[in-house]
């Protein structure tokens, strides 16, 4: 839902939370830690000024919905309104269920019920350009807001051209000083005509007093079109997105022109991070698990023996089990592995899964199986999904708490990585970055690990590596297929066909390797150099060893 979005303002991060958890033995819980935002349920299209490319057009049209669309179009910024006629001439031409022309010459006016049904009717809202002032004195903060968010939040489209795309975010800026606009995108601060007119200085001024959230600058002639939580570009000049400076992080600009695009919830979660306290935290807390037992597969199938397992260590056949699927659609219905489980021999699993947060911290009916549960098993898919739903709510302190009583969480592929506190490949735009800014962190069932799967079958050993350079308070892990990890206090055995490969910055193969590596760097002897390309930084357990996750060492096998 649209409003979500705004309860995501904050200046510290979800990563916070998962720093807490795991700061002590008995985890934690952050109360009033930030909202993250939902994707709209709906679209924005902001246009720079200029020329209104027919693309744009089409595309607003098309998502308000086709021949279905019932349009408005809202001149007020101009201050002399021409005859309908003149207003209408570039929309006539498309074929649609209805369109008007909404003007109201005083704020009274604008809260009329003749006013506020036209809106309640509309799929799509056109606000052209002029003096945003003027529409922030008739619109902004009334019912008529509510009414024009409520056209996104119901899967309309709200668009505007210079002074209608400069309204759309929260902090307006207008003849350079920062004014309050409409709560369309609350997280952004929009600036148009922006390389036209050389507006990148008075944006920074108004970001620098607001760093938490993302200047946007859109040049004459192009539109930013935020569509779900997907945010992209059309038009022949470009949009600028910027993150204000922190004590850490120097300014960062990005250049997006026709046809790139970027997911704007993670954007929005980089932008917190980056004012958050340092994550992962360094050092490192040692990985343990003080009760319960975690069960992490690589993916692929799940190791014989093992859900029978799993099941054993929630309480037996009659044990309480929630199963949570990854997905990032609603329902549910195609994701059956609830079936699996019960085949295996649990007759008492509940299959939960929700897109929305609210239901994930507050619906009594949703969280009565956590609260009850000894045993949790995550899905596979992308591990992204699992943060927006659930970490940092009341759900997610339910799953912690089915540890804290000696319960057992499983998962496999992406519900195994979400058991670090570390993420690998949380971004939601593909699985091939290991690090994502803004999807670091995960529900933190394992501190001081970042958990990656599918290991030697997608050949991801040189991503751990990178991942371990950036980061070496961490302790990689990387699980082969049809592999398992089984962590009770600070020991993990290893079971399965494949094997799990440990990546400690600290130890003699990550030494040898890079010390190796270092000296071939420096030599023009070909040989030398092949050699030490294949020494290993990282040592691989097979199935039957163990690894003590706090001296971090392969243990002897038992006979």
């Amino acid at each position: 839902m649209l409003m979500q979005y705004s309860r995501w303002c904050h200046s510290i991060s979800v990563a916070c939370l998962t720093i807490a958890l795991c700061q002590s033995a008995r985890a934690q819980f952050v109360e009033n830690a930030p909202e993250p935002a939902s994707r709209l349920g709906g679209s924005l299209i902001l246009h720079g000024g200029g020329k209104l490319d027919q693309r744009v057009r089409d595309t607003f049209v098309e998502l308000a919905g086709g021949d279905r669309a019932k349009l408005v179009i809202i001149p007020s910024a101009a201050g002399q309104i021409d005859g309908e006629e003149e207003l209408l001439k570039n929309w006539k031409s498309y074929t649609v269920a209805s369109i008007n022309v909404l003007h109201a010459d005083s704020r009274d006016m604008s809260e009329s019920d003749a006013i506020l049904q036209t809106l309640q009717a509309a799929t799509g809202v056109w606000i052209n350009g002029g003096d945003q002032e003027r529409l922030e004195a008739l619109y902004v903060g009334n019912r008529f807001e509510q009414e024009l968010l409520k056209v996104v939040e119901r899967g309309g489209i709200v668009g505007g051209s210079s002074a209608g795309a400069a309204i759309a975010s929260q902090v307006m800026i207008s003849r350079g000083e920062q004014k309050q606009g409409f709560d369309l995108l609350p997280e952004a601060i929009v600036d148009q005509h922006f390389v036209a007119r050389q507006r990148e200085s008075r944006l920074l001024k108004i970001l620098e007093k607001n760093p938490t959230k993302i200047g946007v600058g859109i040049d004459e002639d192009t539109a930013l079109v935020v569509r779900g939580r997907r945010a992209f570009v059309l038009g022949s000049s470009s949009v600028d997105i910027f993150l204000a400076a922190t004590p850490r992080s120097p300014l960062q600009k990005k250049t997006l022109r026709q046809g790139d695009f970027v997911d704007w919830v993670a954007l929005h979660r980089t932008v917190l991070a980056r004012h958050a306290p340092p994550f992962p935290p360094s050092p490192a807390p040692t990985p343990h698990v003080p009760n319960g037992t975690l069960f992490i597969v690589g993916g692929g199938g799940v190791p014989a023996g093992l859900l029978e397992q799993f099941i054993e260590k929630s309480g037996g056949a009659d044990a309480p089990i929630v199963y949570i699927p990854c997905l990032e659609e609603d329902d549910a219905s195609r994701d059956r592995f609830d079936m699996v489980l019960r085949r295996a021999g649990a007759k008492n699993v509940t299959k939960l899964h929700t897109k929305d947060r609210n239901k994930a911290n507050s619906d009594a009916t949703f969280l009565a199986p956590l609260r009850e549960a000894t045993g949790i098993w995550f899905g596979g898919g992308r591990q992204w999904n699992f943060v927006d739903s659930y970490q940092n709510t009341e759900a997610h302190r339910l799953m912690l708490a089915v540890l804290e009583r000696g319960g057992a969480i499983g998962g496999s592929s992406a519900g195994a990585s979400i058991q670090g506190d570390y993420m690998p490949r949380g971004d939601p735009l593909g699985n091939l970055n290991i690090i994502a800014p803004g999807y670091e962190s995960g529900l933190g069932f394992l501190c001081g690990v970042g958990i990656d799967q599918h290991f030697a079958q997608r050949n991801r050993f040189k991503d751990m590596t990178s991942l371990i350079q950036t980061y070496p308070q961490l302790l990689g892990i990387g699980i082969d297929e049809s592999t398992a990890l089984i962590v009770q206090g600070h020991m993990g055995e290893v079971v399965g066909e494949g094997n799990v490969s440990f990546y400690d910055s600290h130890s003699d193969a990550w030494k040898a390797a890079h010390s190796a590596s270092e000296e071939s760097s420096d030599s023009s002897d070909a040989t030398n150099s092949e050699q030490t390309s294949v020494q290993r930084d990282f040592v691989s357990v097979p199935a039957g060893g163990r690894f003590d996750l706090k001296e971090r060492k392969v243990l002897p096998q038992t006979p």
